[in-house]
């Protein structure tokens, strides 16, 4: 199962393209789930009511159904209220009602992220297509899970949880109680879901498309998109670039737009060399129903697949670990951890250990990654940021460091 997460700058047309790649990969005879969240857009371009219960079937192989956050954050407290519901007892709490809970901020990531799960788990499909939210909205959605995991492990650490059986005499040495047994429960629960999720982002098979329009500043609106996406690890398939108006016009004010879009989309090109480039003509109107959506294919490669060989050699590498460990002992004495940051700057990258730690930030996104077991021995040297890849220098510790026979 492939999984294609269109998301983009805001008022590009990410609903629209979405919509469109899961059209493209049903005309191919694939069984496709095109995933929204609660916005009408979606439902505007496919000209179809769209339901949170079920799919709805759009065109043949093309099923789409809605994500209702208010309702999932629901279902999630309520069945938080019951398990609770003795410690809440003791409290002298009064329990809510399902009428007047109103979902938190925030609750629409988690709800887009259990849909993702159980749509892949179901094996209903051939293609998951899911129209994101915003591009800065989307990277920390899909960092998501892996930081609550290590909020959790630390917080939480399953080793403890092995000793249960022990609790209460540690908790006479300690002279403090010890964590309840359910905390601990919820906690692995939360663990299972979120690494099932985790799974689904990671895998070969999900990637990250982009759609933008041909602005002046299209090409640098991506860039610290792309960044933020790489330091996650996520693997960037496509840029869409959304409507192009033809070349050669006769009207002077068309010709010249024309001319700025084509520019623009060298640009494009130009900054996102390792990435297919797609373009996608202006229809004259903002496409509505699924022959306009056709249309935006037509005379074109599909957009569920830019380049398939291209997308073979992708998710073959997406199923490594893009932060690669190099050995340079025995020529510089170091070790080199390379990062792939394209479209990343100077400006904004800050790099700090803590213990068996580093912290990566570019711009406005962070990653905390545990050190590899030799790395661990080292100490940072030093950081480099060259053609879209931070190398960073580790040398030997000698009070750590193996010593030679």
């Amino acid at each position: 199962m492939r999984t294609v997460l269109v998301t983009g700058p805001g008022g590009a047309g990410r609903s629209t393209l979405a919509a469109a790649t899961a059209l493209a990969g049903a005309r191919r005879g694939a069984r496709v789930l095109l995933l929204t969240t609660g916005s009408s857009a979606p439902e505007a371009v496919l000209h179809t009511r769209l339901s949170a219960e079920s799919a709805t079937p759009v065109a043949p192989g093309l099923h789409a159904r809605r994500i209702d956050s208010g309702d999932r954050f629901r279902q999630e407290f309520l069945a938080f209220q019951d398990r609770a519901g003795a410690a809440l007892d003791l409290l002298g709490a009064a329990p809510l009602d399902a009428d007047e809970l109103t979902e938190l901020p925030g609750s629409e990531a988690f709800a887009l992220l259990h849909a993702l799960r159980t749509e892949h788990a179901s094996d209903a499909w051939d293609l998951l297509v899911v129209d994101m939210p915003p591009a800065d909205e989307t990277i920390r959605l899909l960092a998501l899970p892996a930081q609550v995991r290590r909020y959790l492990r630390r917080l939480l650490p399953p080793e403890r949880q092995a000793a249960r059986a022990l609790r209460p005499v540690l908790a006479q040495l300690a002279g403090v109680p010890m964590p309840a047994q359910k905390l601990y429960e919820a906690a692995e629960r939360w663990e299972g879901e979120l690494a099932a999720v985790q799974r689904v982002i990671d895998d070969p098979g999900t990637c990250v498309r982009l759609v933008t329009d041909a602005g002046p500043v299209a090409a640098a609106g991506l860039r610290p998109v792309r960044a933020g996406l790489a330091l996650h690890g996520r693997r960037t398939d496509a840029v869409l670039v959304n409507r192009l108006l033809p070349t050669g016009s006769a009207d002077p004010f068309l010709a010249a737009l024309s001319g700025s879009q084509q520019a623009a989309l060298k640009a494009l090109r130009e900054e996102c060399p390792d990435v297919a480039v797609h373009e996608v003509a202006h229809l004259g109107r903002d496409p509505q129903g699924v022959e306009d959506l056709d249309r935006l294919t037509a005379g074109g490669e599909p957009l569920d697949e830019v380049d398939p060989a291209h997308h073979d050699a992708d998710a073959a590498t997406a199923s490594r670990d893009p932060w690669t460990v190099v050995d340079r002992l025995a020529t510089d004495g170091i070790l080199l951890w390379r990062v792939p940051l394209p479209g990343a700057r100077r400006e904004g990258l800050g790099l700090v250990r803590r213990g068996d730690e580093i912290v990566v930030t570019v711009g406005a996104f962070r990653r905390i990654r545990t050190l590899p077991s030799a790395l661990r021995r080292c100490t940072v040297s030093g950081a480099g940021l060259r053609d879209g890849v931070l190398d960073i220098r580790f040398a030997p510790d000698p009070g750590l460091w193996p010593k030679s026979p």
